[in-house]
């Protein structure tokens, strides 16, 4: 069993930056692979970034290809979601979620999630 919890979601205005963070309990998480994904309103949840369990491979949506960055340090227990140049498209509730799988994009492979953290981009 993995509880997640996100945090440094907020306010920012177009061009700045926010770093979330999603802190996992349990002593397995270093193996699972980790992964981002969001949902603005009246959307479905769509694939952001994720990240092998040893941190070497990373693969992004091409909408946060170089501003984005997913990162881990599993002896924190933890993943970051770095965010650079947001833009008022980004806006969105973040979720971290693991799964089992070497690496997934797909919604449906994550077993396990956190309660979001609301981020807003103004213009």
């Amino acid at each position: 069993q993995v509880q997640l919890v996100e945090s440094g979601g907020g306010l920012v205005q177009a061009g700045g930056s926010l770093r979330l963070s999603c802190v996992a309990s349990g002593r397995t998480f270093s193996s699972y692979t980790m992964g981002w994904f969001r949902q603005a309103p009246g959307n479905e949840r769509e694939f952001v970034a994720h990240i092998s369990w040893y941190g070497g491979s990373t693969y992004y949506t091409d909408s946060v290809k170089g501003r984005f960055t997913i990162s881990r340090d599993n002896a924190k227990n933890t993943v970051y979601l770095q965010m650079n140049s947001l833009k008022p498209d980004d806006t969105a509730v973040y979720y971290c979620a693991a799964t089992s799988s070497i690496s997934s994009n797909n919604y449906g492979a994550y077993k396990y999630w956190g309660q979001g953290t609301q981020v807003t981009v103004s213009l």
